[in-house]
């Protein structure tokens, strides 16, 4: 029996288990986002929650212990600069998991593990009224991009054109006092 034994094994070797949460917690640091199976995201939400609470401490001692979890160097200052001050004020409750449904292939469960109030949302699917509300706002868009560059481009043009012009009265004016 498994009295009061915490963890699962998930069918690997230790060291093995370790890299597995390694990797799976740089790569939620790094997307801030991450789809994977239900059993591996539970067992790595527990490291990436530990990791932030170490990131809002803030110290030395703190980034060295997150050191030896965070495999990238980048993620490991994404981590203490930007992750670790965004939940400051929160006392916990870092990530969310969200179950997605079985896997085609072997039917496990997928689930996505994702940073609560992060910048990665999850995607919606477009609705055929969205589909043609984005693309008029993104043809409204590239005609005032085509217009604000005509205009440039006109602008440019009048300059030529003044400058070419002061330069024949330049040109004039020399004659004259000659």
């Amino acid at each position: 029996m498994r009295h009061n034994v915490s963890g699962r094994k998930l069918n690997r070797t230790p060291a093995h288990r370790k890299m597995l949460y390694r990797n799976l917690v740089t790569a939620l640091f790094k997307h801030e986002r991450i789809q994977t199976t239900v059993p591996k995201a539970k067992e790595a939400r527990i490291v990436a929650e530990k990791l932030i609470t170490f990131a809002k401490k803030g110290d030395l001692h703190s980034r060295r212990i997150a050191a030896r979890k965070v495999n990238e160097p980048e993620v490991l200052q994404k981590l203490f600069a930007e992750i670790g001050p965004r939940y400051a004020e929160r006392p916990g409750g870092y990530t969310r998991i969200m179950r997605m449904g079985p896997r085609k292939g072997d039917a496990a469960e997928i689930a996505i593990l994702e940073l609560v109030d992060g910048t990665a949302r999850p995607k919606v699917k477009d609705t055929l009224k969205r589909k043609r509300a984005r693309r008029v706002l993104e043809l409204e868009e590239k005609v005032e991009a085509r217009a604000a560059l005509q205009e440039a481009h006109d602008a440019a043009e009048v300059r030529k054109i003044e400058a070419q012009e002061a330069a024949a009265d330049d040109a004039d004016e020399e004659k004259k006092g000659d």
